[in-house]
């Protein structure tokens, strides 16, 4: 009995590739930091910046997991891999990771190709192919990091004031291409010069801590013309990678920039006001505004300093890290010209379309990442919305006051004026 997480459509098309599915396949690994490893963790998370133990701790355990999962795929005959996921969860007090995917079969066109395990789906896979990809490896490339107290604390002092907030951007800026850059040299370790189908995924792993990872398909493509060493990289779905190699175009980069902006103290206390009553709040909409155009602005620099003539799947992501302090996140793909890069078929078939996903995703609470104290999330929250909500008992308690005491003294004015003496019918 067959048991495989492939589609109808998945395998279709991947019968027109001589492919067949196979069962599903999981490999995992329980790991632990020990004592000496938690309390070099808790120091690294004061300094701030990347926490090296909890990044070796995590890609150990997940290339593990990757490999055990591969092996067992080739116990059971399979030429690959399609669908790779990687996941990391809590058991007890130790962290487990498990990849998980589905075995594909070849027929004898494929039979002496190299194996091969794809992030990609099965109908991805097809359009990859089609366009002249040739998979290798599921790579991936992470990063554990901490805000820190020497950088929470300067930062938290810079959020009194309206603005940027360079310390937060600056260091996520930094963790972002860190984690693109491990990406690239395990893509250039597998023999590949691109890495396709890019997802990014920011996790929080403890109090005070986050993994951004970035995992995709390494694979090569000869027509890409690009130098020995360097890595195309892309978050474009097969789809759109067909629809760009049709119209002679290629990936070159995915480009990534963060803002950080604070509302600062002063405004922040003048919007509570302004949200009492009904309409636009000026000081917030200008603030978002002004971090999308900076990131923005930070892709266009890039874009321009690799020789792309264009930036094309950009996508604009905000998220709350405090109240007051917001960041924007900017993600698209930098893509030109190319030579000789047309897809084997005239016409993408409609099995292959598949919707697009989105390539950045952002789980759980991730204030702590902006709180320098472990544990003092909720607390800091909590406090400035209590904060809020008392400015606002405070401005409603002196208009009730204020209504008193006019109402009083018009009252007593009243009470002090002789009474008026109507004329006699």
């Amino acid at each position: 009995m067959l048991i495989s997480a492939l589609s109808g459509n998945e395998i279709f098309c991947l019968a027109l590739k001589g492919l067949s599915p196979g069962e599903i396949t999981v490999g995992n690994s329980v790991r632990s930091l020990g004592v000496g490893g938690s309390i070099g963790s808790s120091l690294q998370s004061l300094a701030g910046g990347e926490v090296g133990s909890i990044t070796s701790m995590i890609s150990e355990g997940r290339h593990a997991a990757i490999a055990r999962m591969e092996q067992e795929a080739q116990r059971h005959g399979a030429a690959g891999i399609v669908g790779v996921t990687t996941e990391l969860k809590t058991l007890a007090s130790y962290t487990e990771f498990l990849a998980q995917g589905t075995s594909v079969l070849a027929g004898q066109e494929h039979a002496r190709n190299p194996f091969f395990s794809a992030a990609v789906s099965g109908t991805e896979l097809y359009c990859h192919l089609d366009s002249g990809y040739t998979p290798h490896k599921f790579v991936m490339g992470n990063v554990a990091y901490a805000l820190g107290l020497g950088r929470g604390l300067t930062g938290g002092l810079r959020t009194l004031s309206r603005g940027e907030v360079k310390e937060y951007s600056d260091l996520y800026n930094g963790i972002r291409h860190m984690a693109l850059q491990r990406l690239e040299y395990e893509a250039m370790q597998a023999g590949a010069n691109a890495v396709v189908d890019v997802r990014t995924d920011l996790r929080p792993f403890s109090p005070g801590i986050l993994e951004l990872i970035m995992t995709g398909t390494a694979s090569t493509n000869p027509k890409l013309g690009v130098q020995h060493g360097t890595i195309v990289t892309s978050e474009l779905t097969g789809e759109e990678l067909w629809s760009l190699a049709k119209m002679g175009y290629g990936p070159m980069r995915l480009l990534m920039a963060t803002s950080v902006y604070s509302l600062g103290l002063a405004a922040g206390i003048g919007t509570i006001f302004q949200s009492l009553s009904r309409g636009e709040l000026p000081e917030v909409t200008e603030l978002v505004y002004r971090a999308r155009e900076n990131c923005l602005e930070l892709i266009r620099r890039e874009a321009q300093q690799i020789g792309a003539e264009r930036v094309i799947g950009n996508r604009l992501t905000i998220r709350e890290l405090s109240p007051g302090l917001i960041e924007v996140i900017a993600i698209g793909t930098a893509v030109r010209r190319l030579q000789d890069v047309t897809p084997a078929t005239d016409v993408l078939i409609p099995q292959a379309l598949a919707a697009s996903k989105q390539s950045l995703e952002l789980r759980g609470d991730f204030a702590g990442v902006i709180t320098p104290f472990q544990g003092g999330t909720r607390t800091a929250r909590g406090g400035l919305m209590m904060l809020r909500l008392m400015i606002v008992v405070i401005a409603m308690i002196m208009a009730i006051s204020g209504a008193v005491c006019s109402a009083t003294s018009t009252s007593s004015r009243h009470a002090r004026s002789p009474a008026t003496t109507y004329p006699p019918p």
